[in-house]
């Protein structure tokens, strides 16, 4: 099986339910502690052994882009400065020269037209990451690898032309919010919808913004049918596509932070800010201050 390089990051949403802070920022650029969602969502997959990064953006993404570039008169100032922990905190982290590229999804129409958006950058009949940002997971400290690292090595050794999800379960009554797998034996995937009422729901486990899709998902995306909300849904190509070649999922083991909404991005800002040993009793004392019993 071929290596997976290529991550495909699609940033291009209008992220209504921030506005107005989204109106001429980035949902993605949001911060989490000190650092953008975005920012994690790379990180990640760097880590996970990714080399390409391709972001399918839309307009006023610009912020993104600059986030992902070198900003010479902050780093000049700062090297002048002797600021060694601030210059490292801008520049460590960056990609290489060529490592990236970015693409204009022009209309917003949904998370398969997105995907489709970015088809000419992915290597023919390589399978490629798909990671939804707004998904953030964090990190286990009992381990060296982080979730997708593992769940890109256990794909490996799957079949050939298959592809591979991650789930997690969530409580009956968010089916409705979520593109829902029905499992079958040996984590195989026999069947998915996208956002099933509780009735139609075939279980709990819910798609969960980590995707290894085989070359052939964007044959599926070309026929832009229109699915749930008026979209192009990539769970719809998923689930023509699971019908002729082998579907896997693996159940996530790290916290996961719904960081499209308010409630889960705060959530995920205190969980994090939890997680710094430097201010980590500030916070709690923060906390407390504000935590009373009506």
């Amino acid at each position: 099986m071929k290596k997976i390089k290529t991550a495909i990051f699609p940033v291009g949403g209008l992220g209504t339910r921030f506005l107005p802070a989204t109106k001429s920022l980035p949902k993605e650029m949001l911060p989490i502690a000190n650092k953008p969602i975005v920012q994690y969502a790379f990180e990640e997959a760097k880590n996970a052994g990714i080399e390409k990064f391709i972001f399918v953006t839309g307009r006023n993404k610009n912020a993104i882009n600059n986030h992902f570039d070198h900003a010479y008169e902050l780093e000049s100032k700062l090297d002048e400065n002797n600021k060694t922990k601030e210059l490292n905190q801008v520049l460590s982290w960056l990609p290489n020269a060529g490592q990236i590229a970015f693409v204009r999804q022009q209309k917003p129409l949904g998370l398969g037209h997105a995907i489709w958006c970015a088809r000419n950058f992915v290597t023919e009949d390589e399978p490629f990451i798909v990671i939804l940002s707004d998904e953030l997971m964090m990190p286990r400290s009992d381990r060296k690898d982080n979730f997708l690292k593992l769940m890109i090595e256990e794909f490996y050794n799957k079949e050939n032309n298959s592809s591979m999800i991650a789930v997690g379960e969530v409580d009956k009554s968010e089916v409705s919010k979520y593109g829902i797998i029905s499992p079958a034996e040996e984590n195989k995937v026999f069947d998915m919808v996208e956002k099933p009422s509780i009735i139609e729901a075939p279980s709990n486990l819910a798609i969960t913004g980590r995707y290894i899709l085989d070359y052939g998902i964007f044959e599926y995306l070309e026929k832009a049918k229109i699915g749930s909300g008026g979209e192009i849904q990539l769970t719809d190509a998923m689930k023509e596509m699971c019908k002729l070649k082998p579907f896997f999922y693996k159940k996530i083991d790290e916290k996961r932070f719904d960081c499209g909404n308010v409630l889960g991005y705060i959530e995920a800002n205190l969980a994090f800010a939890l997680e710094d040993k430097a201010i980590k009793n500030e916070v709690i004392n923060i906390l407390k201050k504000y935590s009373y019993e009506k």
